[in-house]
């Protein structure tokens, strides 16, 4: 029942919300950090239990003429990334607490939706289910993104959707077929028949579910509604986006590109490969000539995913631990990175990187969080980035040793262009010497440190992670043996 609770917690806390939030900030803010905590121990009890017993099962039978059920399961790759949106939630929540947003308590229930949302797609352990939860995550962001964005939010918000739903009508076609094919929609059910399908039927699903989720994550060449999704966003959706919904992305490429078309993902992986490391250094060198600083940390964020997928497809588990790994560290950084870009606009009225500097004189906590996480991005050793770049690039190079070594120069862009960043606005010179900056406090305070603190603890201590998900990865790269 406590799977069942991940998901109803945050449906009925965002009726909550919205119902008695009414137009008091202060009351929607209480009540949605406390749902999103609440969620957030009950996390704590199904991790516990999954420590006790393994891996946890929920099923009810819902269609059964048609072989449809609710089926939640939770697995090492799963129960890492439930941990990621349980805790990354009420830290959104928390950093928009020094913010007047109108019609708060509708932000704060879209907020909760998208959480919603996302533990379905972590848990379903049914296509059908999948495929709801996937297309339902993308709803509340979308307003999220729209009502509360910039000005040209409409314009970017809308071509956001455009692209996703093109990519999920693509995957729903994928999955038609195979329910067709086995008149069942449990995955298990339907891995075990992949061996009768023909190859060339399987490299067909495995374009589609490639396409859907690559738009997701994104990966070159369909990115181009990224950068001005995440610029023109609120900066809660934008986090939302960085920090969660593109893991659903890569999350898809492991629970159902692979598995579902294995023979179709040996046949074009390769390709993948070749097009995620293209992303690596695509992203990385239009990153270096960003001046606006969302878009930089959005082009930033887009070649990290290029990795990540030729990662997942190096058929190495080094790659799809490292994938694993890099999930949660992304997750982190992106959503800390986002923050303190929020902070600067606020505080400074500009997010051009050639109109800032000397923030540090005056922001010396601000400055120091800000290096932490920056530091985890550029995947400094002891930090969260290092262990899951360090193993996406040995599984790369195992696989194929030119991939390998020209992604390993491309990260060295993604230094340059970080601590560029860095530099700039925190040690460049003061635009504006009469203005005083205020430093992070309260809410901000603990948004930036318990980020902080987990960009250390996970590159001091990243057995504790890996021991999690290497049973999984294996069962994935034994599975994928067997054709």
């Amino acid at each position: 029942m406590l799977i069942l609770a991940l998901i109803l917690i945050p449906i009925f806390g965002a009726l909550i919300v919205f119902a008695l939030g009414g137009q008091n900030q202060l009351r929607s803010k209480q009540l949605a950090l406390a749902v999103a905590l609440l969620e957030l121990v009950v996390f704590g009890f199904i991790f516990k239990e999954f420590n006790t017993s393994g891996n946890l099962l929920f099923q009810k039978e819902w269609l059964p003429d048609f072989g449809i059920s609710f089926k939640f399961s939770i697995d090492g790759i799963s129960v890492l990334l439930l941990g990621l949106s349980t805790l990354l939630v009420p830290l959104i929540v928390l950093s928009t607490f020094k913010v007047v947003y109108e019609k708060s308590n509708l932000l704060y229930a879209l907020i909760l939706l998208t959480e919603a949302a996302l533990v379905g797609v972590f848990m379903a352990g049914d296509l059908f289910l999948f495929y709801f939860f996937f297309e339902i995550a993308l709803i509340p962001v979308y307003f999220l993104g729209l009502i509360w964005g910039q000005a040209n939010a409409a314009k970017a918000t809308f071509k956001m959707l455009a692209y996703t739903i093109f990519g999920s009508l693509l995957m729903l076609v994928g999955l038609v077929y195979l329910y067709s094919k086995g008149q069942t929609a449990d995955m298990e059910a339907l891995k075990a028949s992949m061996a009768f399908i023909p190859a060339g039927v399987q490299s067909t699903l495995f374009c589609l579910f490639m396409l859907a989720f690559a738009i997701k994550m994104p990966i070159f060449p369909l990115h181009t509604w990224q950068a001005d999704a995440y610029s023109e966003s609120s900066t809660p959706a934008t986090m939302l986006l960085a920090g969660l919904l593109s893991k659903m992305g890569v999350y898809g490429l492991i629970r159902i590109a692979l598995p579902m078309s294995p023979l179709g993902a040996k046949e074009m992986g390769y390709m993948v490969m070749v097009l995620g490391v293209v992303g690596l250094i695509y992203g990385s060198i239009i990153a270096v000539k960003q001046d606006n600083l969302k878009r930089l940390i959005a082009y930033s964020s887009f070649a990290h995913m290029g990795l990540m997928a030729a990662a997942i497809f190096s058929g190495t588990l080094e790659g799809t631990q490292g994938a694993v790994f890099q999930m949660l560290a992304h997750g982190l950084n992106a959503v800390g990175l986002f923050f303190v870009v929020k902070i600067i606009s606020e505080r400074t009225g500009s997010r051009s990187l050639s109109s800032l500097g000397g923030l540090s004189q005056d922001a010396p906590w601000l400055s120091v969080t800000f290096m932490i996480i920056l530091l985890g991005s550029v995947a400094l050793p002891l930090t969260n980035g290092f262990v899951g770049e360090f193993l996406m690039l040995k599984g790369v190079f195992d696989h194929g040793k030119l991939l390998g070594i020209i992604s390993g120069i491309s990260i060295i862009l993604g230094a340059v262009y970080l601590l560029r960043l860095f530099q700039k606005t925190m040690f460049g010179e003061k635009q504006n010497t009469d203005v005083v900056i205020k430093d992070i406090s309260g809410s901000e305070t603990i948004v930036l440190f318990v980020i902080s603190a987990l960009v250390i603890l996970m590159g001091v201590f990243p057995n504790c992670i890996l021991k999690i998900s290497e049973p999984a990865s294996q069962q994935i790269l034994d599975y994928m043996a067997q054709f």
